[in-house]
């Protein structure tokens, strides 16, 4: 026998070389990136450590781990062994003893069976906490993007009116914000049923504001939001140019925060960042902790999507998934109608769910995207965000102003549009194929590292996109 199969036998001293490469990645990459896709990685070595071979579960997989990771692989089996090594990638069989469904495919299982429940706005205690009881900790996918924001979120859940108070969330429409509230107010009421929890949109409190003044009802008013345990409220940016609504927030707040009650809010942008908002709420705002929720990375759009069509009563091939997360990544609720139109199409043409009758079912929104999307609109957009000339995407200048920039406009190239490595080189003044290489991995690996480089694409992204 020339190979060993290092899952089979734990005396092989390939299986010691194989599991010694996977600790070693373990510590070197972010939790749910090794989970994703180191973890589930099975191997062959031969017996003269000549050769690797790696089993992976489908083709998405096999060309991302191509492109992300077989460089790592090979420097590090390299460094281990004192020899080089070829790396070989080979898709799973059947038989094989790869994993085809990663770690966060059984947490979206788990999550879907916990979001099953209806909406429930009925009162508890006599109250009414306009409540989605289906939206839990247990029903949101966690990744890198909301991880803080979640931890934060739980923590006010498990003992309110201590740290983080307020809590103040913000980031852009559809990532999660709502969601997260509601987990908040539906753990506290598991856990302490004899709370006064209160969810209310920022435009709810403006509409009773103005009621109460109009029907001269203030000590209803004032003992409604007073007596909370809990208050819940989203996009508190619609409190703009509202002296009196801001007025009466100010004094809601501070006597909420006096009898150790805890206060959640959402918006649109940091405390600092809202227009229109009187000083001495917004410094009360930044009072507390301030965390953001990012658009989800790759992996845990992959995870939205399975989640939802499990609890949709569908199931979703993982490489279908991959084909909607790449084409769909500015928030959750885009996926999910992306989701909504691949398994209405699927229905109705009574076929199975493909990558093909997915490309059927998006072939209005991918063919906008492609149709918008060029790289010279790709050069424009990313010279002008970063106060460059769009000259300098394809000159021979170096420094690090310029060369950072034409690093993102040619990973954006390779993301956002059907170009090749060496199509997207040729429109970079002709570079070779292996530069944009480089500048696509380096710049997708620190993507999922920095917060402000993430951001920083995001908007880009949507600004391509219109």
């Amino acid at each position: 026998m020339n190979e060993g199969i290092l899952s089979q036998d734990a005396g092989d001293p390939g299986l010691a070389l194989w599991q010694i490469c996977l600790d070693e990645l373990s510590q070197e990459l972010p939790e749910q990136q090794f989970n994703t896709w180191i973890k589930p990685l099975t191997a062959q070595v031969a017996e003269d450590f000549s050769k690797v071979t790696i089993f992976v579960a489908n083709r998405f997989k096999l060309d991302w781990i191509r492109a992300q990771y077989v460089v790592k692989l090979s420097a590090m089996f390299e460094r281990l062994q004192g020899q080089k090594m070829i790396v070989e990638l080979a898709l799973a069989t059947r038989e094989a003893p790869a994993k085809t469904a990663y770690s966060l495919v059984k947490a979206a299982q788990d999550a879907a069976a916990a979001a099953t429940e209806p909406a429930d706005d009925s009162p508890v205690n006599g109250f009414k906490n306009r409540l989605n009881t289906a939206l839990t900790f247990e029903a949101l996918i966690e990744g890198s993007a909301n991880r803080m924001a979640r931890a934060a979120a739980m923590h006010v859940a498990s003992m309110p009116g201590h740290l983080y108070n307020p809590l103040f969330i913000y980031g852009g429409v559809g990532l999660g914000k709502t969601h997260l509230m509601h987990a908040i107010g539906n753990k506290l009421l598991a856990d302490r049923p004899e709370s006064k929890v209160l969810y209310i949109h920022a435009e709810q409190f403006v509409s009773d504001v103005v009621k109460a003044y109009q029907r001269k009802t203030f000590d209803e008013f004032k003992y409604r939001y007073h007596s909370l345990d809990l208050l819940l409220i989203d996009d508190v940016q619609f409190f703009a140019n509202k002296d009196r609504t801001q007025e009466e927030f100010f004094n809601a707040f501070e006597a909420l925060l006096a009898k150790k009650s805890h206060i959640v809010m959402t918006s649109d942008t940091y405390p600092k960042g809202l227009a229109d908002i009187h000083e001495r709420l917004v410094s009360r705002f930044d009072s507390g902790l301030t965390v953001a929720i990012e658009p989800p990375e790759l992996e845990m759009r992959v995870a939205i999507l399975i989640n939802k069509a499990i609890s949709e009563g569908s199931v979703m091939p993982e490489e279908v998934a991959f084909f909607v997360a790449k084409n769909v990544r500015s928030n959750v609720r885009e996926l999910e109608g992306a989701l909504r139109k691949i398994l209405a199409y699927s229905r109705f043409n009574q076929k199975e769910i493909s990558i093909q009758l997915a490309r059927e079912a998006l072939r209005d929104l991918l063919s906008i995207q492609n149709r918008q999307i060029s790289v010279e609109n790709i050069q424009k957009t990313v010279a002008d965000y970063y106060k460059i000339k769009v000259a300098d995407m394809y000159s021979k200048k170096r420094p690090a102003s310029i060369a950072r920039p034409r690093q993102i406009a040619m990973y954006l190239a390779k993301e956002l549009t059907q170009k090749s490595l060496p199509e997207i080189g040729e429109l970079f003044g002709g570079r070779d194929h292996t530069t944009v290489l480089h500048a696509v991995r380096k710049i997708s690996a620190e993507r999922q590292q920095h917060t402000e480089l993430n951001q920083q694409l995001h908007v880009l992204e949507q600004t391509l996109k219109g």
